[in-house]
């Protein structure tokens, strides 16, 4: 049985980590309406850019003289996963079930006969993967200096991931992040980025805006217009994962964070009332021991 000192001590810890779990809880409540700002501001370009894309590629289907980045390679032998999660922890399962959905992927592909390659974005995600993954691995991209993830960033990532494809060092390539529902709901998403893979109109709301896109009339020509969109998009669709993925952590962080909160509140009254019994039953015995001396003289 631990002493009252141990049991002060351990108390007086346990009331230090809580007032940290507590610091770090506000500190995410702050940061998460921003991040939910920035998430859902970027939503309605990227929808957009979706349905157009849509609509134009629907002239391509099936045509030899597609743009390479909608017809693909005509292969899937080697797949490209980027799985995108955050920089630290400390934010419940946020980060392990990302990575879990992509070594489920990894898996099924490797299962299957097909070469995985794997570009981790962010440190948690690399530190998961490594232990099974580790020679499929072709590099971490860290964002851990920066304190608000631009389109700059973005950028870098997609203009590498389309200059592998050029190089024909992938056939397909896959985006692993987490779409940010909620404070309480996070939802990990494999989203197919090259080549674009766009909701059929069965597959949506939004039915009635691919006939509309689908019925437009473009200048330049659709070919022109793809050349340049397909490409951004890569990039767009890889900012909007980190801006999803941002919400995401300050959420789950939170959440996490509200719980370690509770759960260190609880242990502090398990504690003090076992300190307390212990503390009494010590004076009874001490003061046993005094009346016995006393009645023995």
């Amino acid at each position: 049985m631990a002493s009252l000192k141990d049991l002060k001590n351990r108390i007086a810890s346990v009331k230090s980590t809580q007032k940290i779990t507590k610091a770090m809880q506000m500190v995410a409540a702050a940061k998460l309406r921003k991040a939910q700002e920035l998430a859902e501001a970027a939503r309605p370009y990227a929808e957009r850019m979706d349905i157009v894309l849509a609509g134009l590629s629907a002239a391509y289907k099936d045509r030899d003289d597609a743009p390479a980045l909608l017809k693909g390679t005509g292969a899937d032998k080697t797949h490209l996963l980027i799985v995108a999660t955050a920089e630290r922890g400390l934010c419940g399962g946020f980060n392990s079930s990302i990575a879990r959905l992509a070594r489920d992927h990894a898996q099924k592909l490797l299962a299957d006969g097909k070469t995985v390659k794997i570009l981790c974005v962010g440190k948690k995600g690399h530190d998961v993967l490594r232990r099974l993954f580790e020679e499929h691995i072709i590099d971490l991209i860290s964002f851990k200096d920066v304190k608000q993830i631009g389109f700059a960033n973005a950028a870098s990532i997609g203009s590498r991931v389309l200059e592998m494809y050029e190089g024909g060092e992938f056939d397909i390539a896959t985006l692993f992040y987490s779409r940010f529902k909620s404070v309480m709901s996070q939802i990990p998403t494999a989203q197919q980025l090259v080549p674009a893979a766009f909701k059929d109109a069965d597959e949506g709301e939004s039915e009635s805006e691919l006939v509309n896109v689908a019925n437009y009339d473009y200048e330049p020509g659709e070919e022109e217009i793809l050349a340049d969109l397909l490409p951004r998009n890569v990039t767009v669709q890889i900012f909007r994962a980190l801006l999803e993925n941002g919400a995401g952590e300050m959420g789950a962080k939170m959440s996490a964070m509200d719980s370690a909160t509770r759960n260190a509140g609880d242990m502090i009254d398990r504690l003090t009332l076992s300190f307390n019994r212990q503390r009494q039953a010590q004076i009874t015995k001490e003061l046993i021991e005094i009346i016995s001396g006393a009645e023995a003289l």
